[in-house]
């Protein structure tokens, strides 16, 4: 029983890409789009549109990309504080280098990057050095004052006629960045007014995936959203502007609605009129029409409510975040009907660790079972519950032993003896290592090594919370993974 597809893949590359035409075309043969969101690696909507691929949008990019230029924005505050990603534990401006090698792997044009609110840092005049130096053509953008509501003064010479004009060669400039808080709109806003200057025809639009306009505001996809957006200030609304110049209902988020008669006025203060009626109108999202399986959207996105609150608990007991964003989330919890017991791994994993009076795991298998696995001398639980998911799939029955204590306890004792570790038992990555070594002399160690792409996207759970190295290395493996707030030990220090 394979999980059911919701979204069709292969129709969002072909209708996405002629979205994008039609609105090039719309404004002459010349756009600036400010993409938001993850460019690729969304993983966030290959949860919830079970059939979206994470790469879906860098490979829709790919079929226009004789049309394609890419500008990267880079707030000059944020290299100067040293912000970091999250998700990938690096700053800001390396992940500018990451980002233009990985658009050059995949021949797409990167034409520049461009410093917003610059304003003579010397951590941004010293990376402005570097890029140079790499041949990269960079631009500074000037911070504005009364932005974004002094429309007179952004509009003016003063304002947007400060920045750095961005020389594009492309019809299809994409305005990207490793960041929310980049200024990717203004960098927009700056062309558009040094353009309509030269001559030049230009138009502005917008591509956000989430929420999805066409589909219901508090529908689970949307809810979805919001939850991944807990610790923002974002809200999705119903879109008043659309309502009022279609007669129909749209849903965007607070901050777009906000802005946009300020944006409407700038449009018409550059260019004579403002091309768009409603904030919904600027975008240029097709993903609401390539659900083709309601109901399998729905309980993925149910799903991901529900691993989004669990974070939630885990980062307020780490002091990462405070109440607010459980609360936030407890209320999408009911408006979207989720609770624990949607996910089987959930009471499978607390009725373990209760029968064994220590940490536990459970995950459902692509076909429905339910595997657990428990901590031993040897294993903590993720590495048993790893092993026990690779023999169920696998077909290999329970008795068999996958790695033989030959083979562990050399292992254990090396990590305790010589490496200073208190804890003996081995971690995922440690577990696989030990599993590819066993794989040379034991057939069935090779066999379940084979299953491992087979647990994409089963969804795990935890009665602690996990180690680092086993969060990481289950997440790379595409497992889904959530955990109770409650740490194994009563330390203080985790790591």
């Amino acid at each position: 029983m394979k999980k059911a597809i919701g979204f069709d893949h292969e129709k969002y590359l072909t209708t996405q890409s002629e979205q994008i035409k039609k609105r090039i075309a719309q404004f002459g043969g010349k756009l600036y789009l400010e993409f938001g969101g993850k460019l690729f690696d969304d993983f966030h909507a290959s949860r919830v549109l079970p059939g979206f691929e994470p790469d879906s949008k860098i490979r829709m990019l790919q079929q226009l990309k004789e049309d394609v230029e890419i500008v990267i924005a880079i707030n000059a505050a944020d290299i100067e504080k040293n912000k970091v990603r999250g998700d990938l534990g690096i700053t800001y401006d390396d992940d500018v280098l990451r980002l233009i090698d990985i658009f050059r792997s995949l021949d797409l044009y990167v034409g520049s990057v461009v410093l917003t609110r610059y304003n003579g840092q010397a951590a941004a005049d010293a990376f402005l050095k570097r890029l140079t130096a790499l041949g990269i053509r960079c631009y500074r953008h000037y911070p504005i004052a009364g932005y974004p509501s002094d429309v007179p003064h952004i509009v003016s010479d003063e304002g947007l006629g400060k920045n750095d004009y961005i020389e594009t060669s492309h019809s299809l400039v994409v305005v990207t960045a490793p960041g929310p808080g980049s200024g990717k709109m203004a960098t927009c806003l700056s062309q558009l007014y040094h353009d309509h200057k030269r001559g030049i025809t230009a138009g502005y639009a917008k591509f956000e995936t989430f929420p999805i306009w066409n589909l219901p505001l508090k529908h689970p996809v949307n809810l979805a959203y919001e939850a991944a957006t807990a610790d923002l200030d974002d809200v999705n609304m119903i879109d008043p502007f659309h309502l009022e110049a279609y007669g129909k209902t749209a849903v965007n988020y607070n901050r777009d609605v906000e802005i946009f008669p300020v944006l409407s006025a700038i449009f018409k203060k550059i260019q004579g009129e403002s091309p768009y009626k409603s904030p919904t109108d600027m975008g240029v999202n097709m993903a609401g029409n390539c659900i083709v399986d309601d109901a399998a959207c729905c309980e993925a996105s149910r799903l991901e409510i529900l691993r989004r609150y669990y974070t939630a608990c885990v980062e307020r007991l780490q002091g990462k975040c405070g109440d607010e964003p459980v609360r936030k989330l407890e209320l999408v919890m009911q408006q979207a009907g989720v609770t624990p017991d949607i996910c089987p791994a959930v009471s499978a994993a607390l009725a373990k660790a209760e029968d064994t009076h220590g940490p536990a795991g459970a995950m459902v298998l692509p076909d429905g079972r339910v595997v657990t696995g428990k901590t031993s001398d040897t294993l903590g639980a993720a590495s048993a519950l790893l092993l026990n998911a690779l023999k169920a799939v696998g077909g290999i029955d329970d008795q068999f032993e996958l790695i033989s204590a030959q083979v562990l306890e050399p292992v254990c004792n090396l990590k305790t003896r010589y490496l200073g570790h208190r804890n003996p038992r081995l971690h995922t990555d440690e577990v696989l290592m030990a599993l590819t070594i066993s794989a040379l002399t034991n057939p069935l160690a090779e066999l379940a090594q084979q299953q491992l792409p087979k647990l994409r996207g089963c969804d795990a759970h935890f009665t602690v919370v996990l180690s680092d190295v086993d969060e990481k290395l289950l997440k790379r493996l595409g497992i889904n993974v959530s955990c109770e707030p409650r740490y194994e030990t009563k330390k203080l220090y985790h790591k």
